[in-house]
Protein backbone atom coordinates (compact mmCIF):
# COMPACT_ATOMS: atom_id res chain seq x y z
CA UNK A 1 0.00 0.00 0.00
CA UNK A 2 2.84 2.58 0.70
CA UNK A 3 4.90 1.29 -2.07
CA UNK A 4 2.06 2.16 -4.34
CA UNK A 5 0.94 5.76 -2.35
CA UNK A 6 4.09 7.26 -2.40
CA UNK A 7 5.95 5.53 -5.31
CA UNK A 8 8.80 4.14 -3.15
CA UNK A 9 9.96 0.38 -2.34
CA UNK A 10 8.74 0.25 1.35
CA UNK A 11 9.27 -2.49 4.15
CA UNK A 12 9.08 -2.87 7.35
CA UNK A 13 11.75 -2.87 10.07
CA UNK A 14 13.66 -6.28 9.67
CA UNK A 15 17.15 -7.97 10.69
CA UNK A 16 19.34 -5.29 8.44
CA UNK A 17 17.64 -2.89 10.88
CA UNK A 18 18.78 -4.86 13.85
CA UNK A 19 21.85 -5.07 12.19
CA UNK A 20 22.11 -1.48 12.18
CA UNK A 21 21.67 -1.41 15.72
CA UNK A 22 23.89 -3.88 16.86
CA UNK A 23 26.65 -1.62 14.63
CA UNK A 24 25.96 1.56 15.59
CA UNK A 25 25.49 0.42 19.42
CA UNK A 26 29.20 -1.25 19.07
CA UNK A 27 30.75 1.86 17.29
CA UNK A 28 29.37 4.10 19.96
CA UNK A 29 30.73 1.24 22.37
CA UNK A 30 34.21 1.65 21.05
CA UNK A 31 34.17 5.41 21.27
CA UNK A 32 33.12 5.01 25.26
CA UNK A 33 36.24 2.65 25.60
CA UNK A 34 38.54 5.62 23.74
CA UNK A 35 36.91 8.21 27.00
CA UNK A 36 37.33 5.53 29.83
CA UNK A 37 41.32 5.50 28.50
CA UNK A 38 41.50 9.48 27.99
CA UNK A 39 39.43 9.83 31.57
CA UNK A 40 42.22 6.74 32.89
CA UNK A 41 44.85 9.04 31.41
CA UNK A 42 44.06 12.17 32.71
CA UNK A 43 47.57 13.37 33.89
CA UNK A 44 48.92 12.88 30.21
CA UNK A 45 49.01 16.14 29.79
CA UNK A 46 48.20 16.23 25.78
CA UNK A 47 44.82 14.57 26.94
CA UNK A 48 44.63 16.94 29.71
CA UNK A 49 44.33 19.59 27.26
CA UNK A 50 41.56 18.30 25.21
CA UNK A 51 38.94 19.51 27.57
CA UNK A 52 37.32 15.59 29.02
CA UNK A 53 34.49 17.35 30.62
CA UNK A 54 32.39 18.48 27.30
CA UNK A 55 33.95 15.63 25.11
CA UNK A 56 31.98 13.46 27.51
CA UNK A 57 28.74 15.31 27.25
CA UNK A 58 29.19 15.85 23.89
CA UNK A 59 29.58 12.34 23.44
CA UNK A 60 26.15 11.62 26.05
CA UNK A 61 24.43 13.48 23.59
CA UNK A 62 25.36 11.31 20.50
CA UNK A 63 24.09 8.34 22.86
CA UNK A 64 20.76 9.74 23.03
CA UNK A 65 20.64 11.21 19.71
CA UNK A 66 21.35 7.72 18.21
CA UNK A 67 18.45 6.49 20.93
CA UNK A 68 16.20 9.19 19.26
CA UNK A 69 16.97 7.87 15.69
CA UNK A 70 15.70 4.60 16.61
CA UNK A 71 12.06 5.84 16.25
CA UNK A 72 12.67 8.85 13.91
CA UNK A 73 14.27 6.17 11.25
CA UNK A 74 11.87 3.59 12.04
CA UNK A 75 14.37 0.97 13.04
CA UNK A 76 11.44 -0.46 15.67
CA UNK A 77 8.25 -1.03 15.02
CA UNK A 78 6.34 2.10 16.28
CA UNK A 79 3.52 0.44 18.53
CA UNK A 80 3.02 1.08 22.80
CA UNK A 81 5.63 3.09 24.64
CA UNK A 82 7.23 4.11 21.02
CA UNK A 83 4.25 5.68 19.64
CA UNK A 84 5.13 8.33 21.56
CA UNK A 85 6.41 10.43 18.37
CA UNK A 86 7.05 13.78 20.27
CA UNK A 87 9.13 11.96 23.12
CA UNK A 88 11.04 10.37 20.81
CA UNK A 89 11.76 12.41 17.76
CA UNK A 90 11.47 15.87 19.22
CA UNK A 91 12.87 15.61 23.01
CA UNK A 92 15.80 12.80 21.90
CA UNK A 93 16.75 12.80 18.19
CA UNK A 94 16.07 17.12 17.28
CA UNK A 95 16.88 18.23 20.98
CA UNK A 96 20.19 16.24 21.16
CA UNK A 97 21.20 16.65 18.25
CA UNK A 98 20.93 20.51 18.88
CA UNK A 99 22.45 19.70 22.39
CA UNK A 100 25.54 18.05 20.32
CA UNK A 101 25.58 21.02 17.95
CA UNK A 102 25.63 23.96 20.88
CA UNK A 103 27.98 21.47 23.01
CA UNK A 104 30.34 21.47 20.26
CA UNK A 105 29.94 25.74 19.87
CA UNK A 106 30.84 26.02 23.37
CA UNK A 107 34.52 23.47 23.20
CA UNK A 108 35.30 26.28 20.39
CA UNK A 109 34.07 29.33 22.41
CA UNK A 110 36.38 27.91 25.49
CA UNK A 111 39.15 27.44 23.20
CA UNK A 112 38.73 31.20 21.59
CA UNK A 113 37.99 32.52 24.94
CA UNK A 114 41.39 31.47 26.36
CA UNK A 115 43.68 31.89 23.27
CA UNK A 116 41.83 34.68 21.50
CA UNK A 117 40.45 36.88 24.32
CA UNK A 118 42.86 36.09 26.83
CA UNK A 119 40.39 35.73 29.35
CA UNK A 120 39.83 32.09 31.80
CA UNK A 121 36.82 29.34 31.11
CA UNK A 122 36.70 28.77 34.40
CA UNK A 123 34.20 26.93 36.22
CA UNK A 124 31.18 29.45 36.21
CA UNK A 125 31.62 30.05 32.53
CA UNK A 126 30.97 26.77 32.45
CA UNK A 127 27.77 27.08 34.57
CA UNK A 128 26.82 29.37 32.29
CA UNK A 129 27.35 28.15 28.95
CA UNK A 130 25.79 24.64 30.32
CA UNK A 131 22.49 27.04 31.29
CA UNK A 132 22.58 28.46 28.23
CA UNK A 133 22.54 25.66 25.96
CA UNK A 134 19.45 23.90 28.15
CA UNK A 135 17.51 26.62 27.93
CA UNK A 136 18.03 27.09 24.25
CA UNK A 137 17.31 23.71 23.60
CA UNK A 138 14.40 23.04 25.74
CA UNK A 139 12.73 26.51 24.77
CA UNK A 140 12.57 25.32 21.11
CA UNK A 141 11.45 22.20 21.78
CA UNK A 142 8.63 23.11 24.23
CA UNK A 143 7.40 25.37 21.73
CA UNK A 144 7.30 22.69 19.31
CA UNK A 145 5.31 20.65 21.99
CA UNK A 146 2.87 22.80 22.48
CA UNK A 147 1.94 23.60 18.90
CA UNK A 148 -0.54 21.27 17.51
CA UNK A 149 0.77 17.36 16.59
CA UNK A 150 -0.65 18.40 13.04
CA UNK A 151 1.75 21.25 12.23
CA UNK A 152 4.73 19.47 13.83
CA UNK A 153 4.77 15.70 14.08
CA UNK A 154 2.14 13.04 14.90
CA UNK A 155 1.78 9.01 15.62
CA UNK A 156 -0.42 7.20 12.44
CA UNK A 157 -1.88 3.98 13.89
CA UNK A 158 -2.50 2.84 10.24
CA UNK A 159 1.33 3.36 9.36
CA UNK A 160 2.54 2.61 12.63
CA UNK A 161 4.95 5.91 11.88
CA UNK A 162 5.86 8.86 12.70
CA UNK A 163 4.26 11.54 10.29
CA UNK A 164 6.76 14.84 10.41
CA UNK A 165 5.37 17.61 8.38
CA UNK A 166 7.64 19.62 5.84
CA UNK A 167 7.48 22.60 7.76
CA UNK A 168 8.86 21.44 10.62
CA UNK A 169 11.56 19.70 8.81
CA UNK A 170 12.72 22.95 7.50
CA UNK A 171 12.61 24.51 10.54
CA UNK A 172 14.79 21.70 11.82
CA UNK A 173 16.87 21.35 9.75
CA UNK A 174 17.70 25.56 8.77
CA UNK A 175 18.61 25.82 12.89
CA UNK A 176 21.24 23.26 12.32
CA UNK A 177 22.60 25.18 9.70
CA UNK A 178 22.60 28.12 11.67
CA UNK A 179 24.24 26.66 14.53
CA UNK A 180 26.91 25.00 12.73
CA UNK A 181 27.55 28.44 10.40
CA UNK A 182 28.31 30.13 14.12
CA UNK A 183 30.50 27.66 15.13
CA UNK A 184 32.21 27.88 11.84
CA UNK A 185 32.69 31.50 12.78
CA UNK A 186 34.54 30.20 15.96
CA UNK A 187 36.74 28.02 13.98
CA UNK A 188 37.92 31.17 11.87
CA UNK A 189 38.60 33.08 14.93
CA UNK A 190 41.46 29.85 16.16
CA UNK A 191 43.45 29.75 12.96
CA UNK A 192 46.08 31.21 14.33
CA UNK A 193 46.26 28.73 18.04
CA UNK A 194 49.55 27.48 18.74
CA UNK A 195 50.63 24.34 16.95
CA UNK A 196 51.28 22.31 20.28
CA UNK A 197 47.48 22.44 20.64
CA UNK A 198 46.94 21.46 16.89
CA UNK A 199 43.04 22.79 17.69
CA UNK A 200 42.73 24.45 13.83
CA UNK A 201 43.38 21.87 12.05
CA UNK A 202 41.03 19.46 14.01
CA UNK A 203 38.20 21.41 14.10
CA UNK A 204 38.44 22.44 10.39
CA UNK A 205 38.24 18.55 10.00
CA UNK A 206 34.99 18.62 12.43
CA UNK A 207 33.25 20.86 10.55
CA UNK A 208 33.79 19.54 7.07
CA UNK A 209 32.86 16.15 8.92
CA UNK A 210 29.34 18.52 9.73
CA UNK A 211 29.06 20.33 6.29
CA UNK A 212 28.95 17.19 5.40
CA UNK A 213 26.28 15.34 7.26
CA UNK A 214 24.42 18.31 7.23
CA UNK A 215 23.94 18.45 3.66
CA UNK A 216 23.04 14.44 3.96
CA UNK A 217 20.66 15.43 6.29
CA UNK A 218 19.14 18.14 3.94
CA UNK A 219 18.84 16.33 1.39
CA UNK A 220 17.13 13.42 2.95
CA UNK A 221 14.78 14.81 5.13
CA UNK A 222 13.59 17.69 2.26
CA UNK A 223 13.77 15.39 -0.94
CA UNK A 224 13.13 11.83 0.09
CA UNK A 225 10.05 13.05 2.50
CA UNK A 226 9.19 9.68 3.22
CA UNK A 227 12.66 7.91 3.40
CA UNK A 228 11.88 6.22 6.87
CA UNK A 229 9.62 3.31 5.30
CA UNK A 230 12.60 2.43 2.47
CA UNK A 231 14.74 0.27 3.95
CA UNK A 232 17.99 1.42 2.34
CA UNK A 233 18.04 5.16 3.30
CA UNK A 234 17.03 5.19 6.42
CA UNK A 235 19.72 2.81 7.08
CA UNK A 236 21.67 4.94 5.51
CA UNK A 237 20.41 8.30 7.35
CA UNK A 238 21.49 6.34 11.00
CA UNK A 239 24.89 5.07 9.41
CA UNK A 240 25.82 8.40 8.58
CA UNK A 241 24.17 10.26 11.82
CA UNK A 242 26.20 8.25 14.04
CA UNK A 243 29.78 7.64 12.17
CA UNK A 244 29.59 11.53 11.82
CA UNK A 245 28.70 12.10 15.29
CA UNK A 246 31.70 9.48 16.88
CA UNK A 247 34.39 10.99 13.95
CA UNK A 248 33.46 14.18 15.60
CA UNK A 249 34.66 12.83 19.33
CA UNK A 250 37.72 10.88 17.74
CA UNK A 251 38.79 13.77 15.99
CA UNK A 252 38.95 15.90 19.55
CA UNK A 253 40.69 13.36 21.17
CA UNK A 254 41.79 10.16 19.22
CA UNK A 255 45.79 11.45 18.36
CA UNK A 256 46.47 12.13 22.07
CA UNK A 257 45.65 8.98 23.11
CA UNK A 258 46.82 7.00 20.04
CA UNK A 259 50.12 8.45 21.03
CA UNK A 260 50.07 7.71 24.43
CA UNK A 261 49.57 4.35 24.33
CA UNK A 262 52.31 3.86 21.65
CA UNK A 263 54.52 6.73 21.59
CA UNK A 264 53.95 7.81 25.20
CA UNK A 265 57.22 9.37 26.64
CA UNK A 266 58.32 10.86 23.70
CA UNK A 267 55.15 12.53 22.16
CA UNK A 268 54.72 14.10 25.35
CA UNK A 269 58.08 15.84 25.50
CA UNK A 270 57.80 16.27 21.88
CA UNK A 271 54.83 18.20 22.74
CA UNK A 272 56.23 20.01 25.67
CA UNK A 273 58.57 21.64 23.63
CA UNK A 274 56.53 22.62 20.87
CA UNK A 275 54.61 24.17 23.96
CA UNK A 276 58.21 25.49 25.32
CA UNK A 277 58.61 27.04 21.93
CA UNK A 278 55.17 28.56 20.76
CA UNK A 279 55.93 30.48 23.52
CA UNK A 280 53.52 29.87 26.84
CA UNK A 281 53.77 33.26 28.31
CA UNK A 282 52.20 34.53 24.91
CA UNK A 283 49.43 31.77 24.98
CA UNK A 284 48.59 32.26 28.27
CA UNK A 285 49.30 35.75 28.97
CA UNK A 286 45.55 36.53 30.88
CA UNK A 287 46.81 39.45 32.97
CA UNK A 288 44.52 42.33 33.48
CA UNK A 289 45.14 45.68 35.40
CA UNK A 290 42.00 44.82 37.40
CA UNK A 291 43.18 41.25 38.78
CA UNK A 292 39.88 40.02 37.07
CA UNK A 293 41.08 37.13 35.40
CA UNK A 294 42.85 33.82 36.12
CA UNK A 295 46.38 34.82 35.64
CA UNK A 296 47.61 38.12 37.00
CA UNK A 297 51.18 39.55 37.76
CA UNK A 298 52.58 38.82 40.93
CA UNK A 299 53.81 42.69 42.48
CA UNK A 300 57.83 42.32 43.47
CA UNK A 301 57.24 43.90 46.77
CA UNK A 302 54.63 40.78 47.82
CA UNK A 303 54.88 36.72 47.94
CA UNK A 304 58.76 37.04 47.04
CA UNK A 305 58.95 33.69 47.77
CA UNK A 306 56.11 32.69 45.96
CA UNK A 307 57.06 34.58 42.95
CA UNK A 308 60.50 33.53 42.90
CA UNK A 309 59.70 29.79 42.23
CA UNK A 310 56.33 30.30 40.49
CA UNK A 311 56.28 30.89 36.27
CA UNK A 312 54.50 34.49 35.26
CA UNK A 313 52.52 34.31 32.50
CA UNK A 314 51.92 38.39 32.13
CA UNK A 315 53.24 38.56 28.07
CA UNK A 316 56.97 39.44 29.49
CA UNK A 317 57.83 35.84 29.40
CA UNK A 318 59.10 33.57 32.33
CA UNK A 319 60.35 34.78 35.39
CA UNK A 320 63.96 35.11 35.21
CA UNK A 321 65.06 34.61 38.34
CA UNK A 322 63.51 31.44 38.27
CA UNK A 323 64.80 30.62 34.97
CA UNK A 324 68.18 31.34 36.16
CA UNK A 325 68.12 28.08 38.41
CA UNK A 326 66.08 26.09 35.86
CA UNK A 327 67.05 24.97 32.73
CA UNK A 328 64.95 22.40 30.66
CA UNK A 329 66.86 22.68 27.54
CA UNK A 330 70.60 23.77 28.55
CA UNK A 331 71.51 27.19 28.54
CA UNK A 332 68.69 28.41 26.64
CA UNK A 333 65.32 27.30 27.73
CA UNK A 334 63.52 27.37 24.38
CA UNK A 335 66.54 25.65 22.17
CA UNK A 336 64.80 22.94 21.21
CA UNK A 337 67.69 21.24 19.18
CA UNK A 338 69.51 21.30 22.09
CA UNK A 339 66.63 19.67 24.91
CA UNK A 340 66.18 17.00 21.99
CA UNK A 341 69.87 16.19 21.53
CA UNK A 342 70.17 16.21 24.93
CA UNK A 343 67.11 14.27 26.00
CA UNK A 344 66.99 16.65 29.43
CA UNK A 345 63.63 16.40 31.45
CA UNK A 346 61.38 18.86 30.62
CA UNK A 347 60.55 20.65 33.90
CA UNK A 348 56.91 20.54 35.12
CA UNK A 349 57.54 24.18 36.26
CA UNK A 350 57.60 25.67 33.54
CA UNK A 351 54.24 24.83 32.02
CA UNK A 352 51.14 26.82 32.65
CA UNK A 353 49.84 26.04 35.49
CA UNK A 354 46.90 24.22 33.73
CA UNK A 355 49.52 21.68 32.23
CA UNK A 356 51.24 20.97 35.13
CA UNK A 357 51.44 17.39 37.13
CA UNK A 358 53.09 18.51 40.34
CA UNK A 359 50.18 20.95 41.65
CA UNK A 360 49.68 18.96 44.93
CA UNK A 361 51.89 21.69 46.38
CA UNK A 362 50.12 23.36 49.14
CA UNK A 363 50.17 26.99 47.42
CA UNK A 364 48.70 25.89 44.43
CA UNK A 365 44.91 25.35 43.27
CA UNK A 366 44.39 22.40 41.38
CA UNK A 367 43.14 24.05 37.87
CA UNK A 368 42.20 22.75 34.39
CA UNK A 369 42.73 24.49 31.35
CA UNK A 370 39.37 25.13 30.62
CA UNK A 371 37.01 24.29 34.17
CA UNK A 372 37.38 25.03 37.48
CA UNK A 373 38.87 27.62 39.54
CA UNK A 374 42.45 28.92 38.45
CA UNK A 375 43.16 31.40 41.43
CA UNK A 376 42.40 32.75 45.18
CA UNK A 377 41.57 36.72 45.64
CA UNK A 378 44.73 37.93 47.49
CA UNK A 379 43.87 40.31 50.12
CA UNK A 380 44.64 43.26 48.37
CA UNK A 381 41.65 42.38 45.38
CA UNK A 382 44.18 40.57 43.18
CA UNK A 383 43.60 37.56 41.47
CA UNK A 384 46.98 35.38 41.92
CA UNK A 385 47.46 31.84 41.11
Amino acid sequence: LLSSMYNITASNPGKDDTITIAVCSGLLGLTAMLLVYAWCNYNYRPIRAKNLTWTTLIYCATVLWFIGNLVTNNHVRIVGVWSNCKLWVLWLRVFFVYVFATMTIVRFYALDRVFNQKKPFTRRSSLISGAIILSFNVAYCLVNQLISSSLTLEYVPDLEACKITMAFRIAAVSVQWLLWGACGVLIFRLRNIQSSFNEFRESVAIFLVIIGLLTETSVTNLHYEYYVFEKKRRIQKTYVDVVASVLVIWLFIGYPVYKSIFDRESYEQMWLERLAKDGPGNTYDCSNPQGTTAYAKMDENTDSGFNNSQVNYNGKGINSAYMNNHRPFGDDPFNIESGMSTHVPYNDNLLPMALRNNIHNPLLNSPSLFGGNYSNSHPDGRHVI
